[in-house]
């Protein structure tokens, strides 16, 4: 996808979240993050915003590791819905005026920072909305094309970074992806020693559904109930408890 298509995602999907959010009491739990409520969402939301977008504008060679430097307090629960509004605006605003040749800190493969950082908050903005919209029980599709991205960026990116650790004693598990609307395939070893490859191969549990739902599973916001699952289900508790990307507010894990 071109950043310009990245960007136009950031802010439909930052509009969809501020829209599920006007819905919902500020205390509503997040089914999706069941440890959040709908002001820890617009919290974490609103300070990642506010981090992604000062890396461009300041030109940050190096990461920025106290969030509230760049981000300020948060505010009471009577203005934090506009506080978030505030933060998404300046970080779309920040991307779509910025020199294609900016200079900044990333940490994922990409053809440039700007293309880098549109590309992770539309995803990061994306996966968030989902978790805002969660409480209702209904979210918004993903375009199938955008949500097949959004598997690359994790596969390729987050989990296809070099590793030390060993190859295990015992075969290693594996997953294989199948998106029955965009053709796309994955192939997913569940160890940080190999990496996945957009194949088809023979693995010990296939899930094939839409890449709308295929993207949701793999950020952990769904689970395989009411998808095609062939094969050890048992891989995709396995998946659930060892991928998982977190944030604290004081610095970014991945």
């Amino acid at each position: 996808m071109e950043t310009t298509e990245h960007l136009a995602e950031l802010r439909r999907q930052g509009e969809l979240l501020e829209a599920a959010a006007e819905r919902s009491d500020l205390d509503t739990p997040i089914p999706t993050c069941p440890e959040w409520r709908m002001r820890d969402l617009l919290r974490h939301t609103g300070d990642i915003h506010r981090w992604a977008a000062a890396h461009v504008e300041q030109g940050r060679m190096r990461p920025i590791r106290v969030v509230e430097e760049v981000a300020g307090p948060v505010p009471g629960d009577a203005d934090l819905l506009a506080w978030f509004r505030e933060g998404h605006d300046r970080l779309v605003r920040t991307l779509s005026e910025a020199d294609p040749d900016v200079a900044c800190w990333t940490f994922l493969p990409a053809p440039s920072p700007l293309a880098f950082w549109t590309r992770r908050q539309s995803h990061e903005t994306s996966i968030h909305r989902a978790d805002a919209e969660s409480p209702g029980g209904v979210l918004t599709a993903f375009d199938p094309r955008f949500a097949a991205d959004g598997i690359d960026e994790l596969l390729f990116g987050f989990l296809g970074r070099p590793s030390e650790e060993p190859a295990p004693a015992e075969p290693i598990r594996t997953l294989h992806l199948c998106a029955s609307d965009t053709g796309g395939e994955w192939f997913v070893p569940l160890h940080p020693s190999a990496t996945p490859t957009p194949e088809h191969a023979e693995a010990d549990c296939t899930v094939r559904a839409n890449a709308s739902d295929l993207y949701l599973l793999v950020w952990n916001r769904r689970t395989v109930e009411g998808l095609e699952v062939a094969g050890d289900s048992s891989v995709m508790d396995l998946w659930r408890d060892n991928v998982q990307i977190t944030w604290s507010r004081d610095r970014k894990q991945r």
